[in-house]
């Protein structure tokens, strides 16, 4: 049986498709999630000292892009893990969104706790996915804040608050990884709930395994998961345009609670 999205979902495409498509043709993004999609699909192939994927939001329609297909698809994810696997009760008070992109992690862990429940402080590199991140917040209804920022320099959470990597880590040099990996459990030690999403191809993880050995030694889970959906046209139309299959939607995750 297909899953299915919360309401305000719907609304959010809305709200997406009628901004980035207000300057550029749905052809125009296409060709651009092409080109991403192609990006990732080669890093994957480079092995485990592939460098991050440069270019990813050089340009109109690959933002566009971002913004109208993979936020979707990380919001639905992440929405779907935290309801299914309890991450959602009790509401963590506060949510920090370490690599937040456009938001959509934070702010779906927000709506599947319920959306009062919690605030967002998202934190990115990139100028244009905070300004999209504030964004994604206000159209979602979520108290939410984004800042530019290092991933690597996590701000204190409180205990019952919680902070979500998603898609982050396998983008970090190693030792970095390692120290946020570290400012993680330190963080999941004092009362923090603590989620990591990371795509389930391992080629992008090579330190899976070694990293999830240290949050099961914390008290922590390591999950994979496989979610059958029926996505909205919008995300069809792109996911077919793109040469994508996305029918089922897949990550892995380690999570403290």
């Amino acid at each position: 049986m297909s899953e299915s999205p919360p309401a305000i979902f719907a609304d959010w495409l809305a709200a997406l498709e009628a901004r980035h498509l207000a300057d550029l043709r749905v052809a125009e993004v296409t060709r651009a999630l092409r080109a991403l999609s192609a990006a990732y699909v080669e890093r994957r192939r480079a092995g485990p000292h592939r460098p991050a994927v440069q270019g990813t939001l050089d340009s109109a329609g690959k933002r566009a892009a971002f913004a109208l297909f993979y936020a979707p698809l990380h919001f639905l994810t992440t929405y779907l893990i935290v309801t299914k696997s309890g991450a959602d009760s009790p509401p963590p008070s506060h949510i920090l969104d370490l690599g937040c992109g456009t938001g959509a992690a934070g702010a779906a862990w927000a709506i599947a706790a319920g959306a009062a429940a919690s605030s967002v402080t998202g934190i990115d590199r990139h100028p244009w996915a905070v300004d999209e991140a504030r964004r994604t917040y206000k159209d979602l209804g979520i108290d939410g804040r984004a800042r530019q920022g290092d991933v690597a320099r996590i701000p204190d959470v409180r205990p019952g608050g919680a902070i979500v990597a998603g898609y982050v880590l396998n983008e970090l040099p190693e030792a970095t990884r390692q120290h946020v990996e570290d400012r993680l459990l330190a963080a999941a030690a004092k009362g923090v709930k603590v989620l990591v999403v990371e795509p389930i191809a391992r080629g992008v993880t090579p330190w899976w395994e070694t990293t999830a050995a240290k949050f099961r030694a914390a008290g922590g889970r390591a999950e994979e998961w496989r979610f059958q959906v029926d996505l909205p046209p919008m995300l069809k139309l792109f996911d077919k345009a793109a040469g994508l299959n996305h029918r089922e939607l897949t990550a892995r995750t380690l999570y403290v609670g």
